[in-house]
């Protein structure tokens, strides 16, 4: 990727797909931390069902050959937020962690 010339909104996009990769490594750590009974728990998918679907969205966040210009990364991000946003929270709540 040749950094060189870019305009303002491709350097906003640089920043933004930059920023999301560690989201998505957080969702799967996240997820690979939590009991797997907590999961069945609160009507959601199994633990495993998780970790594969947070695990291929970091790899599709961290892969995307096209970098930021790419749309595949963006569908890294929607799956990790669905879980950090929908998931993490009552995971949390039933097993009575902060985080």
């Amino acid at each position: 990727m040749d950094f060189t010339g870019l305009a303002l909104y491709q350097w906003i996009l640089l920043a933004i797909w930059i920023v999301c990769i560690p989201v998505g490594i957080f969702a799967f750590v996240h997820a690979a931390l939590q009991r797997p009974d907590a999961f069945t728990a609160v009507d959601k998918l199994s633990k495993a069902k998780w970790l594969l679907i947070t695990g291929a969205a970091a790899v599709l966040l961290i892969l995307d050959q096209r970098g930021p210009y790419g749309i595949i990364w963006i569908a890294g991000l929607i799956a990790s937020l669905v879980y950090i946003v929908d998931v993490r929270p009552k995971v949390r709540e039933i097993q009575g962690r902060s985080w």
